[in-house]
């Protein structure tokens, strides 16, 4: 049974309002998160284990450690316990929901959060993500329903927050099957991963991240930042002549190394705030209370300059990392620097302020 928001509210109730403390798992997007709650006046919590604290120490972006033997032990009693007694608000990125699981994260995990939890379902189910994207009006790749019908150069995916681990191209049935076979042998994928693999359309066009943040107590939808991806070892192979990488026969992979910021030409801007207004008023009818703060449209654009969306995070996605410092954009809303880590706190602090917590958390 999903835990509703009344007994999140409920247990918001017992907390000390003067003593927030902002919290969330040692990965991702953690280090500004943790930075930008700082620089908002809250105290910080980073929940980690002993070989994976250093960051956070050399930083100092961590008030308080809670360590745990692995990650997913975060969905244990006494570690939610713990972070009650801290008055926590807990900020979701992708590793969270991968660590801890959807099904706990929607069930066992009494802690309030940052954000609407039950769209977290939406982002990690290719089924559930489509719909929201297409009914929201936004172009997606066009979906192929079995191997069997790959006619053109496609793209495949497989479920979860894995940063790209396991993509490939093909252009044949009997090429995805070979490459499926081989990543199960290496181990990289599972049985079940293949029962509910995403064969897509592959768009060719620059990449673009697109990062947004809805306030529902301003009911504005922010442009953020933009960024793109160094994937391993795509970009490194693209950098070999194209004679040599025959010789070598190297299988590409996508696998999300790093992020670069970059600046959208100012034409194209129309095109991504409409998405982005289109995606948060969809999701209010579909996934009330919709979108809630961060998250991104990852996005190809096309030789004529149409954006088509091939992935959405409905939380705080990798990409910020890449502005930390703020970005062109985040600077032009706030005339200072300016990350989505503090924009999130800003938030919460504004909710507090205005008595409207229940507005942003769940």
């Amino acid at each position: 049974m999903v835990i509703s928001k009344g007994e999140i509210l409920e247990i918001f109730d017992e907390y000390n309002r003067d003593e927030i403390t902002i919290a969330t798992l040692g990965s991702h997007t953690s280090l500004h998160i943790l930075k930008g709650a700082k620089l908002e006046g809250f105290s910080t919590v980073v929940i980690t284990t002993k070989d994976r604290d250093i960051p956070y120490k050399r930083f100092k972006v961590a008030d308080k450690f809670v360590y745990v033997d692995r990650f997913s032990d975060i969905s244990k009693d006494e570690i939610q316990e713990t972070l009650r007694e801290m008055n926590t608000i807990v900020i979701p990125h992708g590793s969270f929901i991968a660590y801890c699981g959807l099904d706990k994260v929607e069930e066992e995990f009494q802690v309030p959060i940052f954000g609407n939890r039950k769209i977290l379902r939406w982002e990690s189910q290719r089924d559930l993500e489509g719909k929201l994207l297409r009914e929201s009006g936004l172009r997606i790749p066009r979906k192929y329903n079995s191997p069997e019908e790959i006619d053109t150069p496609v793209i495949v995916k497989f479920p979860g927050a894995r940063g790209g681990r396991g993509y490939f191209i093909c252009t044949s049935e009997e090429e995805f099957r070979r490459k499926i076979n081989t990543l199960k042998e290496k181990g990289v994928i599972s049985q079940q991963d293949v029962e509910n693999v995403h064969i897509e359309e592959y768009v060719v066009g620059t990449n673009f991240c697109l990062h947004y943040f809805y306030s529902p107590l301003k009911d504005t939808v922010e442009l953020m930042g933009i960024d793109r991806r160094y994937e391993s070892n795509i970009d490194g192979l693209v950098r070999i002549p194209a004679r040599d990488q025959l010789e070598l026969d190297i299988e590409p992979s996508y696998v999300i190394t790093g992020n670069i910021p970059v600046v959208i030409r100012e034409s194209l801007l129309p095109q991504v705030f409409e998405m982005g207004d289109r995606l948060v008023a969809k999701s209010k009818e579909i996934v009330p209370p919709g979108m809630i703060g961060p998250f991104c449209l990852q996005t190809l654009c096309n030789e004529n300059l149409e954006l088509i969306v091939f992935e959405m995070s409905a939380r705080i996605d990798g990409g910020t990392n890449s502005f930390m410092n703020g970005s062109p954009y985040s600077f032009l809303y706030h005339g200072e620097p300016l990350s989505m880590g503090q924009r999130i706190a800003r938030e919460i602090r504004l909710a507090l302020e205005m008595d409207m917590i229940d507005r942003v958390i769940s």
